[in-house]
């Protein structure tokens, strides 16, 4: 088969499109001849410093696509069955072998690439938003990165609820697209003072009650700096790669929270499976929208990778192989 693979970490560049060989079956597993690639945030960071587990390594948490082929012991899913899913590493090739467990149907005549943009972005979205956030109908919440893939979803999904929603992304003209989606106020993170104009949106100046950052860093410091009293943050991610401690002593003095999320820890559970089908079946019914601002072919992933990382993007890129 055909994939994008590299031999080293580094920047896009890294990424050759190379013959490799096919994807063993193991027990538990099915094998997906895949139509749609979703690049991942992690997928950046993983080329850029993450574990290379195999020589050449190919990355890639998500895709979707037709299964081709069946375990012995899997029982619930057929050869034919169109499914997303999930996986460690692998998603950026012609095949994909993934446990059955992280793969969900598509419904028939679902758009295979919206589809493939679904479980880890809007899974992670309602869990920072409800599992973990516990927003309330009519209360505010504040969604950093709003342009990306967990932010698309995050605007919709606390719209939905009832929820303000409040924005951040590096400039204005990344927000606009998603008004139409739900989002109540843009704001520009990298202009100064955007903690007093957060504040500002809010309930004569008192703070939102929730906070979805999936900057890290110092950024989280300021999301800390825009909660009201006993508000929630939650912290989803390093995107920004930047390091900077974080002092949790701030969270003391208005009885505030902060939560780290990781769907990967839970993914396989029944309450996590059978919220990702939902979603996938929204996005499939068009209650959802996902946003895919553009389509590579898998041979141009370092092209991909590389526009990613540009912070030009609103919403998801694919890779077609």
């Amino acid at each position: 088969m055909k994939a994008a693979v590299y031999y080293r970490n580094g920047s896009p560049d890294v990424l050759q499109y190379e013959d490799v060989a096919d994807p063993e079956v193991g027990p538990g597993m099915v094998l997906i001849r895949v139509e749609a690639v979703s690049i991942e945030g992690g997928d950046t960071l993983n080329r850029l410093g993450g574990p290379l587990l195999s020589t050449p390594h190919i990355v890639g948490y998500q895709a979707a696509g037709t299964i081709v082929a069946v375990a012995d012991d899997v029982t619930d899913r057929a050869v034919g069955d169109r499914v997303v899913a999930t996986s460690s590493h692998g998603s950026h090739a012609e095949l994909f072998a993934v446990s059955a467990r992280t793969t969900w149907k598509v419904p028939e005549g679902a758009d295979i690439a919206a589809a493939a943009c679904v479980p880890v972005a809007f899974g992670t979205a309602h869990d920072c938003l409800f599992e973990f956030g516990r927003l309330q109908e009519g209360e505010t919440v504040l969604i950093q990165a709003g342009a990306g893939g967990v932010g698309v979803a995050a605007i919709q999904l606390a719209k939905r609820a009832g929820a303000t929603v409040i924005a951040t992304a590096s400039s204005l003209s990344r927000l606009e697209p998603l008004a139409e989606l739900g989002l109540d106020h843009a704001v520009d993170y990298s202009r100064h003072g955007w903690v007093d104009e957060v504040r500002a949106l809010t309930d004569r100046g008192r703070g939102v009650q929730l906070v979805v950052d999936s900057v890290g860093g110092s950024t989280l410091q300021q999301s800390v700096a825009c909660l009201g009293r006993r508000g929630r943050a939650i912290t989803v991610g390093n995107a920004g790669r930047d390091f900077t401690p974080f002092n949790a002593g701030v969270l003391g003095m208005q009885n505030q929270s902060l939560t780290g999320v990781y769907l990967g820890g839970e993914i396989t559970t029944p309450r996590v499976q059978g919220m990702v089908q939902d979603l996938v079946d929204d996005v499939a019914a068009g209650r959802l929208t996902v946003l895919v601002d553009r389509t590579f072919p898998l041979s141009a992933a370092a092209a991909a990778h590389e526009y990613i990382e540009s912070r030009r993007a609103v919403g998801r890129v694919v890779l077609i192989p």
